[in-house]
Order: C-alpha cells, then sequence, then structure tokens
C-alpha cells in the first residue's frame, strides 16, 4: 500500500488516455457514418435519416393494441415528430410530475385532481396541434391555388401541378402535397388522394379547393378560372378570419383568467392559513365540494369558449 499514489495517478492517467482514445473512436466513426449517408444520400440508395427513436420496446408493443393505434393516427394528423410510445411516456412523465407538483403546492387531492386534468390534456394538445396545423395550412391556401392556376395555365396536369406545388411550397402544405403526389404515384385516383388530404385536415376552405380540383378533372372546363377566383374568396376569407380572431382575443384571454382566478384564491387561503387545504380536502365533503367548484370552472370555461366561437 505504500505505492497507493502511484497506483492512483497510474489508473487515473490510463483512463484519462482510454477517454481520449473513446473520443476520437467515436467521432472518426461518426464522421465516416455521415460520410457515407452523404454518398448513399446523392447516388439515391437512401432518401433521408430520421432521428434515433427512444422507447423502441414500449412503441412496438403499444402499436400492437387499440389505443396505440388510435393514437398513432392522431400523432400522423398533427406532423409531431414522435411515436406512440414516446408520447404515452412523456405524458405519463407530465402526469407525474403534476401530481407531485400541485400536491406540493396545494394539497395531495389537488394532486390528483391535476393528474386527471393532465391525462385530459394529452388529448387536448393532440387535437389543438391537429387545429393549429390545420389552421396553418389554410392560410397557404391562397398561395397553393395561385401555384396550381399557374402550373394549369402554363399546360401541366393536375397531378404535375401538385407535385410542383409540394416543392415550393413551405410545410405543413407542402408536406401534406408530398403525400398526396406519393398516394398519385403508387396508382390512387386524384379523388381518393386529395379526398384523404380533406379527412386529415378537416376545413370548409380545403374542401371547396378539393372539390374544384375533382370536378374540374372529372368534367373539364375552365379550371384557371376557377382558381383565380378561388384564390381571391380565400384571401378574403384569410383577412376575416385574422380580424375576427383578433376581436375574440379577449374574450379568450377571460375564458382562461376565470379559473386561473379560482386557482389564485386558493393559494391566497392556503398562504392565510397553512394547512387549510389539506383539512378541507380530508373530509369527503370537502372533495366533493372541490370537484363541483372545478366542475363549474371547467363549465364556465367551456361555455365562455363556445360563446366565441365564430365560423367564418
Amino acid at each position: 500500500m505504500d505505492n497507493l499514489p502511484l497506483l492512483t495517478i497510474g489508473i487515473t492517467l490510463l483512463t484519462c488516455v482510454l477517454a481520449v482514445i473513446g473520443v476520437h473512436v467515436y467521432s472518426s466513426g461518426k464522421a465516416q457514418r455521415e460520410a457515407l449517408v452523404e454518398r448513399m444520400s446523392h447516388t439515391g440508395q437512401i432518401t433521408a435519416v430520421g432521428r434515433r427513436r427512444r422507447f423502441r420496446g414500449l412503441d412496438r408493443r403499444l402499436r400492437t393494441t387499440g389505443i396505440g393505434k388510435r393514437i398513432e393516427r392522431k400523432i400522423a394528423v398533427t406532423g409531431l415528430d414522435l411515436t406512440p410510445g414516446e408520447y404515452v411516456v412523456y405524458v405519463v412523465a407530465g402526469l407525474l410530475g403534476l401530481y407531485f407538483v400541485i400536491g406540493a403546492i396545494f394539497a395531495s387531492f389537488f394532486g390528483v385532481l391535476a393528474a386527471l386534468a393532465g391525462l385530459w390534456g394529452g388529448n387536448a394538445f393532440l387535437n389543438w396541434q391537429r387545429v393549429k396545423r390545420t389552421e396553418a395550412f389554410i392560410n397557404q391556401l391562397p398561395e397553393l391555388t395561385r401555384v396550381l392556376a399557374n402550373a394549369t395555365q402554363a399546360g401541366l396536369a393536375m397531378r404535375t401541378a401538385l407535385v410542383m406545388a409540394s416543392e415550393e411550397l413551405d410545410d405543413p402544405a407542402g408536406e401534406e402535397l408530398r403525400k398526396v403526389a406519393d398516394q398519385l404515384a403508387v396508382g390512387h385516383t386524384l379523388d381518393d388522394a386529395l379526398g384523404e388530404l380533406a379527412d386529415r385536415l378537416p376545413s370548409r376552405e380545403l374542401v371547396v379547393l378539393v372539390t374544384t380540383l375533382v370536378l374540374s378533372s372529372r368534367a373539364g372546363g375552365q379550371v384557371v378560372t376557377s382558381l383565380r377566383n378561388l384564390t381571391e374568396t380565400l384571401e378574403e376569407r384569410k383577412e376575416t378570419r385574422r380580424e375576427v380572431k383578433t376581436v375574440l382575443s379577449q374574450i379568450q384571454v377571460t375564458a382562461l383568467a376565470v379559473p386561473m382566478i379560482g386557482l389564485g384564491f386558493l393559494l391566497l387561503i392556503n398562504n392565510m392559513t397553512p394547512g387549510a387545504l389539506d383539512k378541507m380536502t380530508g373530509a369527503t365533503v370537502g372533495q366533493v365540494g372541490t370537484i363541483v367548484a372545478f366542475a363549474l370552472y371547467a363549465v364556465g370555461y367551456l361555455a365562455i369558449r363556445r360563446m366565441s366561437r365564430i365560423q367564418v
């Protein structure tokens, strides 16, 4: 044991040398992989390399269940780069975080309510992402119809015009049109491909565009004139929707502020009388009253949102 300092120094140096060698091997291997991917991309053998997926085992098992398939379909229309397994793990982690954080701030019973609300919020998040993607696509419709009108006026077929539009437009329109172009390339009819697009992103504007394109492909006619008129109409609707959204923004903030005020009062009560929320939720009557109060806040929030919803 007299040589313990020297032995420690030797092991430390050896560890450092091995660490340097490991970093060098890893960096060189990563560089070789990137070079190989670049060469194969240029030769057309692969088109893209996605990120490494997490929780693959859970994802494989989840995809075989009905819930996993429904989650996969919902994620597919949101444009999120997530797998069902990743989504479930993130939601469960969020629920646990809500339970512990809210339970620590208020009371453990409120943590349970927050976890239940978070379970609903996970599904609401996917629906919100779908609506957000649909809104972004609707905002690109005037530009899309303009591109299609220019392409058809130049003598291009509608299939070729859709492919050209998918290359020129940004996402989400570009990505959705690429899906339509891929479906057309493998033998799907124009009606089916555009119909699936309307199902993925439901909106009246897109239904009008799809109907116009389908009828023009079936019966012929002045498709360029129809697309020009549709472009002007969509531009006007876009401006109207923006004005309506600006007018209703205060009402939407009010709908969110009402339940926040209730939570603020709970914090105030708990600060004034420490442990009051624990005593209140420790009895059955208090738990029932708390659930009824939160249900009324939820009803008020949904009622305000419902009254402020205007279809343009």
